[in-house]
């Protein structure tokens, strides 16, 4: 059997790279992945057509938390005021479970928001109140109801000219309080 000193200019020879992916790999087992944050509460504000304030069930401050997967109307955007209006009807007081599995650049929750088991974020594409939310080339997870949407031309969809928040935003800025 070889000593380990002859084994030296072999590990040598490879070392460097295994020793930084190893490092790599046990800096993604010791950084716990953060945690879902799962509660059910009662909304108590909506903000706008996207946004808005539930306090949990077990007590504490109400939470302020974006719905995950649309993108709504700004509030001074065409539309926007139908959106928070609708999602307040609907929302405002009620019961509703919350999985927000991280928070978004504003430091919300971003969340599932579910009411008497129907997914709040496919309620508000679906009646044309908001976009299945798109990143670079995915189309969201409300493509399909989006799509039956703009078929019905419901909602904001029977605006010949409905404009995306993000190209809203690019044109005019943010809406002023």
């Amino acid at each position: 059997m070889k000593s380990l000193s002859a084994l030296a200019p072999a590990l040598r020879a490879w070392n460097a790279p295994f020793f930084i992916a190893l490092a790599l790999l046990i800096a993604s087992v010791a950084v716990p992945p953060a945690h879902a944050i799962s509660f059910s509460g009662t909304v108590t504000k909506v903000a706008d057509g996207d946004t808005l304030w539930v306090r949990p069930a077990d007590g504490g401050k109400p939470q302020r938390l974006r719905i995950k997967g649309v993108d709504a109307p700004e509030r001074c955007q065409p539309w926007g005021p139908e959106a928070s209006r609708a999602l307040q009807a609907k929302l405002m007081g009620q019961t509703v479970q919350v999985n927000a599995p991280g928070r978004d650049d504003y430091k919300r929750l971003l969340a599932n928001v579910s009411h008497q088991g129907q997914d709040v974020g496919a309620w508000l594409v679906q009646n044309g109140h908001a976009w299945s939310y798109r990143f670079k080339r995915d189309p969201g997870p409300y493509v399909r109801e989006e799509t039956a949407a703009r078929n019905q031309r419901t909602g904001l969809f029977a605006q010949a000219q409905a404009e995306r928040p993000r190209d809203f935003r690019k044109r005019h800025g943010p809406c002023k309080d």
